[in-house]
C-alpha cells in the first residue's frame, strides 16, 4: 500500500455535488483512491507541499484521434473543410502501422498529461491491412506513460466505390470488424472500479459505414456491456448526405438504427435542431464537444448552452491532432469559454461550468462515477497548478473559473493518475521526454516519407 499527502493546498476545487471549494486543506490518497479531504494532517509515504497551489480534478478527454499527431500542420490541408480534408488525409493514413500508432499515442498522451488530462478516450477507426494490433499498441503506450485510457474499436466499411470517402485499403468487412471488436473487448476491457483500461465500439461516421454495420455494432456492444461512439452532426455535408440517402437527418437516422441511449455519445453535435435536442434529452444520448477542431475546420458552433440547459450529457474533447494541431484539453477549455461568450453572450457557460464539463460531464459520457471529481472514494486523478507563476498574477482569487477565463500558459506543475505522480514540476516522470520526442519525430518522418 502506498500513501500520498497533498499538504496545505491553497485551494482544492472539488467539482463535487456541492461545488465545494476547500481552502488551506489537505488531501490524502491511499493507493488509487482519495481517502480524506480536510484540515487534519496524516503521515504519508510521499508529501507534496501545495501551499501555493490549486488542486483540480483530472481533466477527461472524450474524443481524440491520436494517430493524427503525425499528420498535423500539413500545409496542403490548412484551408480545407471536413470532406475534402478527409479525402486528402486518407492517402496519408492508409500507411499507418503499429509503430506509428505506438509513438503518436505515446507523444499525444504525454502532452495531455502535461496539461492536466488524466483520462483519454481515443477513436481509432483506420485499420490498413497487415498494420498490426493497433489497439494493443495504444494500451501499451497508455501503460508506459501512466494514463487512464479508454480505447475504441472503430471501423469503416464504405469506401469510395460504395459512395464513402476512404480508399479501399482501409475499409473492412462487417464480419471482420465484429470479430475483432469482440476479441478486443475480451482482451482489454475492464469494467471494475478504478479501471485503467476500457473499450468502446465506434464505427466512424454515417458517411463511412453502412447501416448494417451500425446496427450490428450496437447489438454487439450491448451484448458485451460496452459503450457506443461515433461522429454525428459535424457538418452540413453530413446532413445533406443522410437526407439524400435515407430521407432522415443524422440524429433521426442514428435513432432508427438503435444508436441513441445513455450508453451512446456522439462527437461534435454541431448541427442539431430543436427536435434533435429533444431526442438527445429524452434518451440520455451524450455529446463530446470539440470547439477548436470545429473552428479550425469551419464546421460551426455547437449549441452548448442548450445542451447544458436540457441536461444532455456533454463532455469536452480535443478531437484529432490533425484537426486541432494539439492534445491540450486545458487549451480546449479556454477556447470553449471564449467561443461561447462570443456566440451566446450571457447565455454562455462560465469558466467553472466548463471545468465541470471537462471533468464531471466527461466522466458521465464515459459511464464512470469513479472519476471527474475530488471527494473521498473517488479515483486519485488530479493536477496541481502553482498560483504564484507570473502568468497568473492577479488571477488566483477565483480558482474555480480561472482555467476558463484566464487559462494556463505552460504545463501544470503536477499530474497524478490513479494515485501515481506522472508529471512533476511540469515534466513527465514516467518516460524520458527527449527520447520520446526524438523517436516519435523519426517515426513521423519515415511515415510521411520525409527522411
Amino acid at each position: 500500500m502506498s500513501t500520498l499527502l497533498i499538504k496545505n493546498a491553497r485551494y482544492i476545487v472539488s467539482c463535487d455535488d456541492q461545488d465545494s471549494l476547500h481552502e488551506r486543506c489537505n488531501l490524502f490518497i491511499r493507493d488509487q483512491a482519495i481517502e480524506y479531504i480536510g484540515p487534519a494532517l496524516r503521515q504519508a509515504d510521499q508529501v507534496i507541499d501545495a501551499s501555493r497551489m490549486a488542486v483540480y480534478p483530472g481533466l477527461i478527454n472524450t474524443h481524440h484521434h491520436l494517430y493524427q499527431l503525425f499528420s498535423r500542420n500539413l500545409p496542403e490541408v490548412q484551408k480545407m473543410e471536413l470532406f475534402p480534408w478527409l479525402v486528402t488525409l486518407y492517402e496519408v493514413w492508409k500507411n499507418l502501422d503499429e509503430e506509428v500508432v505506438s509513438w503518436s499515442s505515446l507523444a499525444g498522451m504525454g502532452e495531455l498529461l502535461k496539461n492536466g488530462c488524466t483520462t483519454c478516450f481515443d477513436h481509432h477507426y483506420v485499420f490498413p491491412e497487415r498494420s498490426g494490433d493497433l489497439i494493443a499498441a495504444q494500451f501499451r503506450s497508455a501503460d508506459t506513460v501512466g494514463m487512464r485510457f479508454h480505447a475504441s474499436r472503430g471501423s469503416m466499411d464504405l469506401s469510395k466505390k460504395d459512395g464513402g470517402l476512404p480508399p479501399d485499403s482501409v475499409v473492412q468487412t462487417i464480419d471482420a470488424i465484429l470479430a475483432d471488436s469482440e476479441r478486443l473487448v475480451r482482451v482489454w476491457h475492464d469494467d471494475s472500479r478504478f479501471s485503467m483500461h476500457r473499450l468502446a465500439l465506434a464505427p466512424c461516421s454515417p458517411f463511412s459505414v453502412s447501416g448494417d454495420l451500425l446496427r450490428e455494432s450496437a447489438r454487439l456492444a450491448r451484448s458485451l456491456g460496452v459503450r457506443l461512439h461515433t461522429h454525428v452532426a459535424e457538418t452540413k455535408d453530413e446532413e445533406q448526405y443522410t437526407l439524400e440517402r435515407f430521407g432522415l437527418r443524422p440524429v433521426a437516422y442514428m435513432q432508427s438504427l438503435g444508436w441513441t441511449g445513455p450508453d451512446v455519445w456522439y462527437a461534435h453535435g454541431i448541427h442539431f435542431n430543436d427536435s434533435d435536442l429533444r431526442v438527445l434529452a429524452e434518451t440520455g444520448t451524450g455529446v463530446a464537444h470539440c470547439p477548436i477542431s470545429n473552428m479550425k475546420l469551419a464546421s460551426g458552433v455547437c449549441r452548448l448552452p442548450d445542451l447544458l440547459r436540457l441536461d444532455i450529457p456533454v463532455g469536452l474533447a480535443v478531437d484529432g491532432s490533425a484537426s486541432n494541431d494539439g492534445s491540450n484539453l486545458l487549451e480546449e477549455l479556454r477556447a470553449a469559454y471564449l467561443l461561447h461568450r462570443l456566440t451566446w453572450s450571457r447565455q454562455a457557460p462560465t469558466g467553472y461550468e466548463l471545468l465541470k464539463v471537462a471533468t464531471r460531464g466527461s466522466a458521465r459520457l464515459l459511464g464512470r462515477d469513479d472519476i471527474g471529481q475530488l471527494s473521498p472514494g473517488r479515483a486519485a486523478d488530479l493536477f496541481l497548478v502553482d498560483l504564484d507563476r507570473l502568468e497568473l498574477v492577479g488571477a488566483q482569487f477565483d480558482p474555480m473559473s480561472m482555467l476558463g477565463t484566464v487559462g494556463l500558459k505552460g504545463p501544470v506543475d503536477y499530474t497524478i493518475v490513479n494515485g501515481v505522480p506522472v508529471v512533476q514540476q511540469g515534466q513527465l516522470v514516467t518516460v524520458d521526454e527527449a527520447e520520446v520526442s526524438a523517436r516519435a519525430n523519426e517515426s513521423a518522418r519515415r511515415y510521411l516519407g520525409r527522411l
